[in-house]
């Protein structure tokens, strides 16, 4: 689905590369920067998890604990841990910025919420207590700060997700990575080039090849057009999509040693010839063991007691239209509706905001918590 690194958008439509890195409190007399000492900039690791905490000189007392999204596994990482391309917005506002870069690569939610609370921790046991404290995440951060929020919500004034993967993990792997790679496999058998058990093989290939996508889609447009509108991606950006969509099941599949869902039972529609399709596509049986690893580790309820803004971008082709409706959907179930708030897209691709669009969207939530009224919203 997504992942972010700095300054980089490509035909694998990456989102935002947040940043961040160590260190015991210090004595309760030194806990409060002085003027003369700030601004400060403050990196290391925290178990594991290399973090970067950034006090500009006019700091208000706030302190925004910045998410990143979706990195992929065995990417070099930068040492210190750098400043996130987004962390100026918040720093201009006198916010602190607090980025954890989590101890794992990939799908790292099981470590990302522990990871962002130990930071969280840390800084107030250095700096003190935040005037307010807001989580603020993009794409796979943005499920990040949804869970963080659900679980920790008494330690936050409200959170922002921004592209964010907004929905339960199954409900992403099942309903948005798995349809596109089944339905990739029914219109072009083999250009993946998979094994003789498929996605699930372990002897199928670790990163498919967008350029073999690209030619195969070209000689077969009308196949292609079916997948860009039933899949909500646009043509152009389907064989970064799917290759990205392909990443991050192996991915998965190696850090929980099975597959991850299961479409035995799904029936599909807007394929064409749902019948035929539904019958010739390849089904898989999820591993319980690794499905239960994504129930287990951040699973989304909507039961949120804080301000949440949510905003997703325009085309994007990481977060399909239809997930962006999953969460609202979820608060409203939990009876927490007057907790949400969705502003309308904004920017194109996937998490490709301006830095207005995102400084206006956080100046929503700003607004909420200190007024007390919820703004207007769908």
């Amino acid at each position: 689905m997504i992942w972010t690194k700095k300054s980089r958008i490509t035909a694998l439509t990456l989102a935002f590369g947040l940043i961040a890195g160590c260190g015991s409190a210090p004595p309760a007399a030194q806990r409060t920067p002085t003027q003369s000492r700030l601004p400060v900039v403050d990196s290391g690791t925290l178990d594991n998890a290399p973090y970067r905490v950034d006090i500009p000189a006019n700091w208000n007392g706030g302190l925004v604990m910045l998410l990143h999204g979706y990195e992929p596994k065995g990417v070099p990482r930068t040492t210190p841990w750098p400043q996130n391309e987004a962390a100026p917005i918040f720093l201009s506002q006198g916010y602190a910025v607090a980025a954890s870069a989590y101890a794992s690569q990939g799908w790292s939610v099981a470590d990302a919420v522990p990871d962002n609370e130990r930071l969280r921790s840390y800084f107030e046991g250095k700096y003190g207590d935040s005037r307010r404290t807001y989580l603020v995440g993009f794409s796979l951060g943005g499920h990040i700060a949804l869970a963080s929020l659900e679980n920790y919500g008494s330690l936050y004034d409200g959170a922002l997700s921004l592209c964010g993967v907004n929905t339960p993990a199954a409900s992403a792997f099942n309903d948005a990575v798995l349809p596109s790679l089944v339905a990739f496999d029914y219109f072009f058998p083999g250009v993946m080039g998979l094994a003789s058990g498929g996605l699930s093989d372990p002897a199928s290939p670790a990163m498919l090849d967008p350029e073999a996508i690209e030619s195969a889609l070209k000689a077969n447009e009308q196949a292609a057009g079916i997948l860009s509108r039933r899949l909500e991606i646009a043509r152009a950006a389907l064989p970064g999509a799917l290759m990205l969509n392909y990443m991050v099941l192996r991915e998965m599949q190696a850090r929980t040693g099975g597959f991850p869902a299961d479409n035995r039972a799904t029936v599909y529609s807007g394929f064409g010839d749902d019948a035929a399709f539904n019958k010739a596509v390849r089904r898989y049986s999820g591993d319980q063991n690794a499905m239960k690893y994504l129930a287990d580790h951040a699973d989304l309820t909507g039961r949120v007691g804080k301000p949440l803004v949510l905003q997703s971008n325009n085309d994007d082709p990481t977060i399909p239209k239809r997930l962006t409706t999953i969460y609202p959907a979820l608060a409203a179930a939990a009876g927490r509706s007057d907790r949400v708030v969705v502003l309308p897209s904004a920017g194109e691709g996937h998490c490709g905001f301006a830095p207005e669009q995102i400084r206006s969207a956080f100046e929503t939530l700003i607004s909420w918590v200190d007024s007390g009224y919820r703004p207007a919203g769908p």
